[in-house]
Formats: C-alpha cells, sequence, structure tokens
C-alpha cells in the first residue's frame, strides 16, 4: 500500500482544548525526522516533488490541505482537513495546496534529509517509474 489516509484519534474533556496522540509504534515506519509547514498564503502550493527512499505521512495539524498524488499516468486528489493525515510511500509525486491561509501541516519521514533522495522534476519522476533511469 503505498497512500492511505487516516484520521487521528482525538480526546477532550472538560478543560476543554483537544488531543491528539500519534503513537510511533502504530506507524507504518519509524519516523527519523520531523518538519511543520505553516504561514502559506490561501491557494499556494508546496512540496512538488518525490522521495527515492522517504515514505512520509503528511498530517493536517490545522485548516484544510489538498495533497495531489501521481503514482504513475494517473493523478489522484485527496483533501486533508484537521486530524487526519497521509502515508505517502515513496516514488509518488506530490503537491500540498494550502487552502486557508491557517493550514498547519505536519510530516514524519521515514529518512534523515538527504537532497539525492529527492526527485525535484516531474519529467525526471516519470522518466524513471516508466524507465528505471534518470535524465
Amino acid at each position: 500500500m503505498k497512500i492511505e489516509k487516516k484520521k487521528l484519534r482525538t480526546f477532550s474533556d472538560d478543560r476543554g482544548g483537544i488531543l491528539a496522540p500519534i503513537e510511533f509504534k502504530d506507524l507504518e515506519f519509524k519516523p527519523k525526522r520531523a518538519f511543520y509547514v505553516t504561514g502559506v498564503p490561501a491557494g499556494n502550493i508546496r512540496g512538488e516533488h518525490a522521495h527515492f527512499n522517504t515514505k512520509q505521512l503528511l498530517i493536517c495539524v490545522q485548516g484544510e490541505i489538498v495533497v495531489i498524488l501521481t503514482q504513475n499516468e494517473s493523478t489522484e486528489t485527496i483533501t486533508l482537513n484537521k486530524d487526519e493525515y497521509l502515508y505517502v510511500g515513496n516514488l509518488i509525486w506530490d503537491a500540498q495546496c494550502f487552502v486557508t491561509g491557517h493550514d498547519v501541516l505536519l510530516v514524519l519521514c521515514s529518512t534523515n534529509y538527504d537532497l539525492k533522495d529527492y526527485i525535484l522534476d516531474m519529467d525526471d519522476f516519470l522518466k524513471y517509474k516508466f524507465e528505471g533511469d534518470m535524465v
């Protein structure tokens, strides 16, 4: 399975607020890196790359984020709302459109940062997917 959308478990009580725990033992991989993206103006797109090895969990902490995914010739769009997350396997091109301007995206990664793991050009990505070769 390369893509899977899930809802985080959340808890609240009479003190107010919401607690949304993430148990690493329940994840598809052991996270080695985390980062968040915020302050993106409404309608702007981030991401727009794929990874050779890295698997990710894209977690919508606040707002609404539309994730555009390309595996082969087809593109799939999945909307993440608050407390939803998406597992994205390696060799999937993904981009995130930040809808409200107040969105927060938390990303957990299976690998440490390595620029060599990134495919930054869609044509190179498609060539690799179909021919197994990079330009």
